[in-house]
């Protein structure tokens, strides 16, 4: 099936909506939040406990698989899906994040990225057509342009010609494309600046794409920051199309921005931080490692029923961490995944329900 969206309902209250995203390997409804699968794997968890804890989509990254074991490797093995036993939709990211990350290892030109490996230390160039070839490999269903992720703080100067090297980019992936079964998504950048990411937004509906993603935020920037950009950026995207805040992942920020109308987010956090004992509930999170759970036979969440919370207690969970046993991991992000899912099912419920103000209401009283 071709790649399609459609919108299925809205909030009367709020900017929320509703929708559904058509590919060729399922539907997705949305909001969505995307688990983070780097390196072809969500750590520590099976593709099958994904799917049992209601995970539509993952997203996997270009810049890594092209590393290791090399795009090539998986094209010959039958693409990303065959290769990690996934047979939902894949999303892959572009790169451009980790050579945001990688600054001491890479040179930016208007032809692309040369950096050197974190690996082994070789030297590749990424160009625009470069990741398009990598993720149409791959057997991505939805892929992401090549841009460079604007840093904070930025000057304006710094974030326009960043911005204008972003759109060069996009136009390139653009017109590199060569397979129609899988979407791309344009990245509008533009740092702080309201009229930059304006001017990105219109440049890169120009070019056309399948849907539209904010990048350049959760950098560093003040919330306030982050969600000012949003706010102001969102509504400038076309509406029949989805919109996708990437990197952005605390469980207050997923509501508010769902209040605004974005559709799609991917982040680490519930699984960094599960590998990091910090363990999400309603009433906001928990630090595993901390000596109150000694001695607590409580389960994380009292009425959760993912697999931890209907089988271990806190004090295990906390042994466990303390010392050092890899289920740590997997018991610890089993939970948070579960977390994550059901805060995106609740939403998506509460926009059905016409009641998103009242979950929002609802929501912070219990962090209160």
């Amino acid at each position: 099936m071709a790649f399609k969206f459609e919108v299925t309902d809205k909030s009367k209250e709020t900017g929320a909506r509703l929708g559904r995203i058509h590919t060729s390997h399922g539907c997705i409804e949305t909001p969505a939040f995307i688990p983070v699968g780097t390196q072809a794997t969500v750590k520590s968890l099976t593709p099958e406990e994904l799917c049992g804890l209601g995970v539509q989509i993952i997203l996997a990254n270009t810049y890594h698989l092209y590393l290791r074991p090399g795009h090539d490797v998986i094209g010959k093995l039958g693409g990303l899906h065959r290769f990690m036993h996934w047979d939902g939709p894949i999303l892959t990211d572009s790169g451009g994040f980790q050579v945001f990350s990688l600054s001491k290892l890479r040179k930016i030109s208007d032809r692309g990225v040369t950096f050197q490996s974190h690996i082994d230390g070789s030297k590749h160039l990424l160009t625009p057509e470069k990741v398009i070839e990598i993720q149409e490999t791959l057997g991505s269903d939805i892929m992401m342009c090549l841009d460079e992720c604007t840093p904070y703080p930025a000057t304006r100067t710094e974030s326009q010609r960043s911005l204008e090297l972003s759109i060069d980019w996009a136009r390139r992936c653009r017109e590199s494309r060569s397979q129609e079964g899988s979407a791309l998504f344009g990245i509008v950048q533009g740092g702080m600046y309201e009229d930059l990411r304006a001017y990105g937004v219109e440049a890169l509906t120009s070019i056309g794409f399948d849907g539209y993603a904010l990048g350049g935020l959760s950098v560093g920037e003040p919330k306030a920051a982050m969600l000012d950009v949003a706010a102001f950026t969102l509504p400038l995207l076309p509406s029949r199309l989805p919109r996708y805040v990437m990197g952005v992942g605390a469980p207050e920020d997923l509501v508010e921005l769902v209040s605004l109308g974005t559709d799609m987010f991917d982040c680490v956090i519930p699984t960094r931080n599960a590998r990091n004992g910090q363990l999400f509930v309603s009433t906001g999170a928990l630090n595993i490692c901390n000596a109150q759970y000694r001695d607590d036979e409580l389960p994380v969440e009292a009425g959760c029923p993912c697999y931890t919370c209907r089988h271990y207690s806190r004090a295990y969970l906390r042994h466990l961490f303390m010392a050092k046993e890899l289920l740590a991991h997997r018991l610890n992000t089993v939970h948070n995944i579960y977390y994550f899912m059901s805060l995106m099912r609740e939403m998506r419920e509460a926009i059905r329900r016409g009641r998103f103000g009242r979950f929002k209401k609802n929501f912070y009283a219990l962090r209160s």
